[in-house]
């Protein structure tokens, strides 16, 4: 028999398909006139961040056909929008002059610690290393946010190949999803299941925490080798000063923002409300501010908030997949899985299936994290860095086929280390 489960699984898998298809729209829009709708219809289909909420609205329009026009607005009011909503408020908050300049200027002045021949390699060493483990601590949206931007003024901005793009995209991807494990808070796939699995920081340390480590700095390590000759022809002189920064007591009162929005990341009405006051402070110091980033962290909360409805659908066949499986293949299969669907929604779904084993839930977490930079969606903070670097990219944007070829070494490696260490 057809359900509205059914109806959301079409949806979701024509999004999947979409997110490939995404350049083929870009180019298709260059056939018509500049302006024209026909132009701004087909960019629009060509923005990745509006794949899942487009389709996601659709799904609604079908639904309320389908049944009544009632009962789709009851069951869209019956999901929880916490995330996206977390999302948009912490990119907005970490993606301010301030806090960039401030990040900037400590990978810049961590840098100088080595020899001016190599200030570029430390550079892109610590963007890669330090930026994705904070993300245990900021939160992994935050962290994304904070190392994409350095990368593209660094890095991104320069004559560098379309090779060290991808090879760099694709690790940051990897290393932020499996770098926010070391505390039960910052990683989604974590934050779907911590409190029900009673997952502590000491806990997560101890079984997750030092093994993130070890991948985060092979990763960034096989990059630094791969992309050495490219790096060293940016010599010292081409490093950026440091910038003159906001004075110290607006950038504390940046991370003191940044801090409560973190803090309280599970009580939305009291993140957006801290949200606001911030946009009051930004309001009343222009002077030291950039425009805020409103735009790009709305069209990334629109793609989780589209990921998330299509998502509340999709346990029918997702739940008993994982309860056949063994540890193995379960971490095997999760990995996999996590291409192509986020892996909070993984993970929330494998918390679903009643006494499974602590085998079980680790493995269904170390492979959700570990397949987190395999594609746009794979991870929730995915879609911001997809969003500050895609235009580095050129005209057709990031290939999603592309990203998942690059992303399959780092991804084995950060397999390897949650499975044998």
């Amino acid at each position: 028999m057809f359900t509205i489960d059914h109806l959301a699984t079409g949806c979701f898998g024509l999004a999947v398909l979409h997110t490939f298809l995404t350049s083929t729209f870009t180019k298709l829009a260059h056939r018509f006139p500049d302006g024209s709708v026909k132009e701004n219809l087909f960019h629009l289909l060509g923005e990745v961040e509006v794949v899942f909420g487009f389709w996601a609205g659709v799904f609604f329009v079908l639904y309320a056909f389908s049944s009544s026009f009632d009962e789709a607005v009851r069951t869209i009011d019956g999901i929880n929008f916490t995330e996206p909503l977390f999302v948009f408020a912490v990119m907005t908050v970490a993606s301010t002059k301030p806090i960039i300049e401030m990040a900037e200027n400590f990978i810049v002045r961590a840098s100088r610690l080595f020899s001016k021949h190599y200030q570029s390699m430390a550079i892109y060493f610590i963007c890669l290393t330090l930026g994705p483990l904070l993300g245990s601590f900021i939160t992994e949206p935050a962290a994304m946010t904070v190392t994409a931007l350095v990368l593209r003024d660094q890095f991104y901005k320069r004559q560098v190949s379309n090779r060290f793009k991808y090879v760099t995209l694709a690790i940051l991807f990897v290393n932020i999803s499996i770098g926010g494990v070391l505390t039960p808070y910052a990683a989604p796939p974590v934050l779907m299941v911590a409190g029900k699995w009673g997952w502590d920081i000491d806990f997560m340390m101890h079984q997750f925490g030092y093994k993130a480590v070890v991948a985060v700095f092979i990763n960034a390590t096989l990059a630094l080798l791969i992309l050495a000759k490219e790096i060293r022809a940016l010599s010292w002189e081409d490093v950026p000063l440091i910038k003159r920064a906001a004075p110290t007591w607006l950038t504390i009162v940046h991370l003191l923002f940044l801090a409560g929005v973190v803090l309280t990341s599970h009580h939305p009405s009291v993140f957006m409300g801290l949200f606001m006051f911030f946009i009051g402070v930004t309001v009343i110091t222009p002077e030291f501010q950039d425009t805020l980033k409103i735009r790009q962290s709305l069209l990334v909360a629109y793609f989780l908030a589209g990921l998330v409805v299509l998502g509340e659908f999709q346990d029918w066949w997702l739940a008993p997949l994982l309860a056949k499986l063994d540890a193995l293949p379960l971490f095997l299969g999760a990995t996999g899985l996590t291409a192509f669907t986020d892996n909070a929604a993984l993970t929330y779904l494998g918390s679903q299936v009643e006494g499974i084993s602590e085998v079980f839930k680790y493995a269904l977490v170390a492979g959700a994290v570990s397949g987190g930079g395999l594609t746009v969606i794979a991870n929730a903070p995915n879609p911001a860095g997809f969003s500050i670097l895609q235009k580095d990219f050129g005209e057709d944007g990031i290939s999603p086929l592309q990203l998942f070829l690059f992303a399959i070494i780092p991804t084995i490696i950060s397999m390897t280390c949650f499975w044998l260490l």
